[in-house]
């Protein structure tokens, strides 16, 4: 019998629109609770909701993935975990597992320290998000962007090494350049971070000007881009390297393009279906004519039966937005007519009205008049 997968956010116990800083924490309380070493009496079903939740978190915490699983739901991301489930290997940064679990082996061993090999060597750079606004024609069409934004740059001065130029990084001499040291408690001997080096199993005595010694210096960065047709607000767009340069003269991380769009003074839209609406005269509702509609794709000719009621919607098929970004199929527009009742009528109208009624076999009696207006007829007298 087929097992229905909870929904994520249920999983997590965090709401649709919990940030990642919600998620992390989240995630790292439910790993805590049912990681399998700590419940050495259920250890098959914590392992369970332990994949459950690692599974819920790895999704959510990805923008692209994320906004697939909330438009799409499970199946937007089945691909995700190749129709078998959850690894380790799905995680893309190791810094995401090292950053949850630094407080589980704090929980077993007392240390805030990690378990591994130093980090003294190259590693990767975090990503950088960016919002990037754009109208509804835009993302109707596609278009050359740039976006400017702040980073960390590698320091050209030392090259990333944070030493001074002429100068090398130190072996740590507590650790020998391991990073971690072997600690004795009772029968256990546990291994954690160095408490001279930090973990980073070296020691910089002369550090260069430019940094301090951090390998790094904030930066400003200009990035050009494709925007794919179709895109939505809450979509991501991933631009592999443009993110911050990694320590220790390590790799970049991404940059992620979040896409906001403003608000249209003339459509609406939900999806890839756009929504509008068309003010209609009387006459033309009563004896049915054609009308000029504005969409996204040019103007379209539409029929107006006689008899049209006011707010009766129209569906113009396939003239909406791209069903998914660089899609061919497109969405729908559907306009609403809005019947237009003039408040003002000349003497010609009103007659014809009067006439029109008649004919209906309806009887309109006259406007009564309101006090002031009658004072003021008997004054002009």
């Amino acid at each position: 019998m087929a097992t229905v997968k909870r929904d994520y956010y249920e999983v997590l116990g965090v709401s649709r629109g919990a940030d990642n800083e919600e998620l992390k924490k989240a995630y790292r309380k439910l790993a805590l609770k049912y990681h399998p070493d700590r419940n050495p009496d259920d250890p098959d079903g914590a392992a369970e909701h332990f994949k459950e939740a690692s599974e819920a978190y790895e999704v959510l915490s990805d923008p692209e993935k994320r906004s697939r699983y909330d438009r799409f739901g499970h199946e937007g991301v089945k691909s995700s975990f190749g129709g078998g489930g959850f690894s380790w290997s799905d995680f893309h940064h190791q810094s995401d597992i090292e950053d949850i679990f630094g407080d589980f082996f704090s929980a077993f061993f007392g240390g805030a320290a990690r378990r591994g090999r130093a980090r003294s060597g190259p590693s990767r750079g975090r990503d950088v998000a960016v919002r990037y606004g754009l109208s509804l024609e835009d993302a109707f069409t596609g278009k050359e962007a740039e976006i400017a934004f702040e980073r960390l740059e590698q320091c050209e001065v030392c090259g990333g090494d944070g030493c001074k130029p002429g100068t090398q990084p130190q072996t740590c001499s507590t650790c020998g350049g391991r990073g971690i040291v072997r600690q004795a408690r009772g029968f256990f001997a546990v291994e954690t971070a160095c408490p001279t080096c930090g973990g980073q199993g070296r020691s910089i005595k002369d550090p260069c000007g430019a940094c301090s010694g951090r390998g790094r210096v904030p930066g400003r960065a200009e990035v050009e881009f494709a925007i794919p047709a179709g895109v939505d607000t809450g979509m991501s767009l991933r631009i592999r390297g443009e993110g911050e340069a990694g320590p220790n003269g390590g790799e970049r991380g991404d940059l992620l393009v979040r896409f906001e769009l403003t608000d249209h003074d003339r459509f609406v839209r939900e999806g890839a279906d756009i929504y509008s609406e068309q003010t209609i005269s009387f006459p033309l509702a009563a004896l049915g004519s054609e009308i000029e509609v504005q969409t996204l794709h040019g103007e379209e000719t539409v029929r107006v039966p006689a008899g049209t009621p006011t707010h009766h919607v129209f569906r113009l098929k396939a003239r909406g937005m791209p069903v998914s970004p660089d899609a061919k199929q497109f969405g729908d527009h559907y306009v609403r007519v809005v019947v237009d009742v003039p408040k003002k009528l000349s003497e010609r109208q009103t007659e014809l009205l009067h006439e029109f009624a008649e004919e209906s076999g309806e009887t309109i009696k006259a406007e009564q008049k309101g006090f002031f207006q009658s004072v003021r007829e008997k004054l002009k007298r």
